[in-house]
C-alpha cells in the first residue's frame, strides 16, 4: 500500500470511528512515518459573536477548547490506542476553533542530520539571539519557516510524489 492509500485508509477509519457531533465535518488527518495527527473543527460557541471584545472572545474560545479536551480525553485515548494497534502509528490530537488551532498532543521525533559549520553558525545565531533555546529548537524553527514560506511548492512536490507512488503501484510486482 502506498502512502496516499494509507492516508486515505486512515482518514476513512477516523471519520467512521469518531463519535458523531465531535467535529464540524470530517477531521483533518495527516500522516507521516511516525505519527498520525487528527485535527477536528469545533463549532464556535454562540457567545463568541460580534458583540464581545477580542479579549473575551479569545478567552471564550480557549475555554471551549479546554472543555472539549477534558470531556473527550478518555475516548480520545481509547481511539488512539485502537489506531496505534491497527496502523502502527502514534496518534496526536488537536482542534481548530474560531481561526485558532491547538494541538493537545504531538510526537517529538529526533532527526539525525549532519551540518557543516556554516549551517551550525546559523543555528547558533538563532540561539544567541534568543529565537530558540537550543540548536534543536533552532532547526525546528528553520523547518517551520521554510514550510510556511514554501507551502505552494511543497504542495506541488507532494502531489508529484503521489503520482510517482500510483505509477509504482500500477507497475509489475517484483
Amino acid at each position: 500500500m502506498n502512502t496516499s492509500e494509507a492516508a486515505d485508509r486512515l482518514r476513512g477509519w477516523f471519520a467512521g470511528r469518531l463519535p458523531d457531533g465531535w467535529f464540524e465535518g470530517a477531521p483533518e488527518v495527516v500522516v507521516d512515518r511516525e505519527e498520525v495527527s487528527v485535527v477536528g473543527r469545533l463549532p464556535e460557541p454562540d457567545a463568541a459573536g460580534d458583540d464581545v471584545s477580542e479579549t473575551e472572545r479569545s478567552a471564550l474560545l480557549a475555554g471551549h477548547v479546554q472543555r472539549f479536551r477534558e470531556e473527550t480525553r478518555d475516548q480520545r485515548i481509547a481511539i488512539a490506542r485502537e489506531a496505534e494497534h491497527a496502523f502502527g502509528h502514534k496518534v496526536s490530537w488537536g482542534v481548530e476553533c474560531g481561526g485558532h488551532r491547538e494541538m493537545f498532543t504531538t510526537l517529538s521525533v529526533p532527526v539525525m542530520t549532519r551540518l557543516r559549520q556554516p549551517e551550525r553558525r546559523v543555528l547558533d545565531t538563532l540561539v544567541e539571539a534568543g529565537v530558540a533555546r537550543s540548536r534543536s529548537d533552532a532547526l525546528a524553527w528553520c523547518v517551520r519557516l521554510v514550510g510556511k514560506n514554501t507551502d505552494e511548492w511543497l504542495g506541488e512536490l507532494r502531489s508529484a510524489l503521489e503520482h510517482v507512488e500510483r505509477a509504482r503501484a500500477a507497475g509489475p510486482n517484483p
